[in-house]
């Protein structure tokens, strides 16, 4: 090390060696209830590293803690904050009494666990999206974050936006009419990860028991441990729970669902390359409200197989409605897009614009706000707004992962009834012919029509997808049943 002296560092790191003994403190306990609000960070390979970025610019906030199974990743952020108190193990940071919230951005399958131990610890959390890696624990945390009144925020930014907030209350007073379809994209350049010929060795300086945590333990099958774990079910959700799940969360908060859909079944597949990846790169998920069916469609290659080079993928990627990432509310009178994180515009039926909303406040200043009230009502995106679009995501991964191989003829006539979903087939059919697939040969994954009871978030007569909205855990990276 440089800036930052090895034993120094690597005593900060064992700050918290001795057994961990969680108590749920209240905030009038914790250090800084009326000063600084402490927050610890655990992952930063990634999305983290925004979540120090945003959190340090706040005024009455310091990063107190930092935390990363890495050692290299940990060294080279500590070099930075050499006042913070550093750990490997989330645990030894949970038991610090110098951290009152912890900000959680590691992978997918750690989410849940270290946002109930942490609430169990007494800190408030940040949780990245998606809250959790299955249904079941998503709804965990809720309970957790309700039994400990502790303020839970999911990093679903654009609940921060007042545009999209607006758009969403113009559109349901009825001012296009009723809606059609709340429909959202994920059309991303995703090129393949590549294929291994055997295990991979574990990265140097990185504790892979820990990283694997509450997901099975298997050998390392891909080239790049971290961020290609998104493409793995065992520890990532695909797009649809990487990317996605931001326009999934839109979509619904347009419909003003509360309750997980009371139908949904998939179709895609991972197309076009063969790599160590096994979520699909194309899918669509339908699910079935009352109100209005909400259709996603995710979309990881480009507008055309001329497009799949070393260069081509970014920025040629399909539109549809002139949106890419983004949500399309078709209404009787017009539809809503919503383009990004921050604003929104609506079209009449001819597409001339009647108005037009754009702003965004301070995701990370809402959370700290409600840290400071008390009141998991001030947050814009609690955790169970934030759990109900996780698990639509989960859901629909659900009905892919328990389908069958089916031809493209065979799919068009299980679903020629429904003219949104057949529509919506029609257009990913072309998308893949573009790019040299032949659904009749190259055949699709066509997952059930799984019907769901919203108030149990349990699966009605299908005992395999009942076992999928849950997981086995490894002592001890276990999900608690009773939090």
């Amino acid at each position: 090390m440089n800036a930052l002296d090895r034993r120094s560092f690597l005593k900060r790191s064992l700050f918290a060696g001795s057994t961990v003994a969680w108590s749920a403190r209240s905030w009038s306990q914790v250090a800084g209830a009326n000063g600084d609000v402490r927050v610890g960070v655990i992952g930063f390979g990634g999305r983290g590293k925004d979540h120090l970025g945003g959190l340090s610019k706040l005024s009455g906030v310091r990063i107190t803690g930092l935390c990363d199974v890495d050692q290299a990743v940990l060294r080279a952020e500590a070099e930075k904050r050499p006042g913070a108190e550093t750990a490997s193990d989330l645990r030894r940071l949970l038991d610090s009494k110098n951290v009152d919230a912890v900000s959680v951005a590691t992978p997918n399958h750690w989410h849940a666990l270290a946002a109930i131990w942490a609430i169990q610890a007494g800190k408030d959390v940040y949780l990245e999206k998606p809250v959790s890696h299955n249904v079941w624990e998503g709804r965990q945390i809720v309970n957790a974050a309700r039994k400990y009144k502790k303020i839970v925020q999911t990093g679903t930014q654009s609940r921060s936006s007042q545009a999209i907030r607006e758009a969403v209350a113009w559109v349901q007073k009825g001012n296009l009419g009723k809606i059609l379809v709340a429909r959202g994209l994920c059309y991303k350049p995703r090129r393949s990860i590549g294929k291994v010929d055997g295990p991979q060795p574990v990265p140097a300086g990185l504790d892979y028991d820990l990283w694997c945590g509450p997901a099975l333990k298997l050998p390392i099958m891909r080239k790049q441990l971290h961020y290609d774990w998104h493409w793995d079910f065992n520890t990532g959700n695909g797009d649809l729970g990487n990317q996605g799940i931001h326009q999934m969360d839109i979509a619904r908060w347009f419909l003003g669902e509360q309750e997980l859909s009371p139908k949904v079944m998939s179709v895609g597949g991972r197309m076009a390359y063969v790599d160590d990846g096994n979520t699909p790169n194309t899918q669509i998920v339908y699910h079935a409200y009352a109100r209005a069916p909400l259709i996603f469609e995710v979309r990881g290659l480009p507008r055309g197989k001329e497009f799949q080079t070393d260069k081509g993928w970014s920025g040629n990627m399909d539109k549809f409605h002139g949106g890419s990432v983004a949500v399309i509310v078709h209404c009787e009178g017009g539809t809503v897009l919503v383009p990004n994180y921050s604003s929104a515009v609506a079209l009449d039926s001819e597409g001339r614009e009647l108005k037009k909303w754009s702003g965004a406040e301070d995701h990370y200043q809402n959370f700290v706000k409600a840290v400071r009230t008390r009141e998991h009502k001030d947050l814009n995106a609690d955790i169970l707004e934030g759990h109900l679009s996780s698990a639509l995501c989960h859901t629909g991964n659900i009905s892919y992962r328990l389908g069958s191989r089916l031809t493209g003829t065979q799919i068009r006539e299980s679903i020629a009834g429904d003219k949104d979903l057949a529509e919506t087939f029609g257009r990913m059919a072309e998308h893949l012919a573009a790019n040299g697939v032949r659904i009749n040969e190259d055949h699709l994954v066509y997952g059930p029509m799984l019907k769901m009871n919203p108030h149990t978030e349990r699966f009605q007569g299908n005992t395999a997808a009942n076992r999928l909205l849950t997981r086995p855990y490894r002592k001890p990276y276990v999900v608690p049943e009773r939090v």
